[in-house]
């Protein structure tokens, strides 16, 4: 699973997971809580990464720092090709043997609201413990341990 936040723009903040399932046996759930404080994802009800709002504090910092905030959310899903960038340098081999590659989708839904989130947004002790339990065992990659990327030096949110 590939995560990507985009503000103004700019993207860069990947991170990568492998499923600790096989999806092409059951569908899953996966899910977005986009509030004014934080981006959660979620994969069946399990938060895997969470993305908070620091720009008051490091926006003075970094002017690449940019929280989503001011533009429509946008959420896409697709097959990836076998590109390098998508394969971990080319890491992960694609086995074209199991072509055609097709990804299913029901009951989407996607829910709007002006309501204060506050409450529901905090992660408790469990959810925490589940996204500490995907980062440490299922992240392959992570945009803030990547030096060689970011050769001149982290972005602000990584130190």
């Amino acid at each position: 699973m590939h995560t990507n936040i985009f503000a103004q723009g700019l993207g860069n903040r990947e991170q990568q997971f492998y499923l600790w399932f096989d999806p092409t046996l059951d569908f899953h759930t996966y899910s977005v809580l986009w509030t004014p404080n934080q981006i959660t994802f979620s994969l069946d009800g399990n938060p895997v990464r969470v993305f908070k709002n620091r720009e008051t504090e490091l926006g003075k910092i970094d002017s690449n720092y940019h929280y989503p905030k001011s533009q429509a959310m946008r959420m896409y899903s697709s097959l990836w090709d076998a590109d390098d960038w998508a394969t971990r340098g080319g890491l992960v081999k694609t086995d074209w043997s199991k072509d055609p590659f097709v990804a299913s989708f029901s009951n989407f839904s996607a829910a709007t609201s002006s309501s204060n989130f506050a409450g529901e947004e905090a992660l408790d002790s469990n959810q925490e413990q589940k996204l500490q339990w995907a980062r440490e065992n299922y992240m392959i990659y992570d945009y803030c341990a990547d030096t060689k990327r970011f050769a001149q030096g982290l972005p602000a949110e990584c130190k």
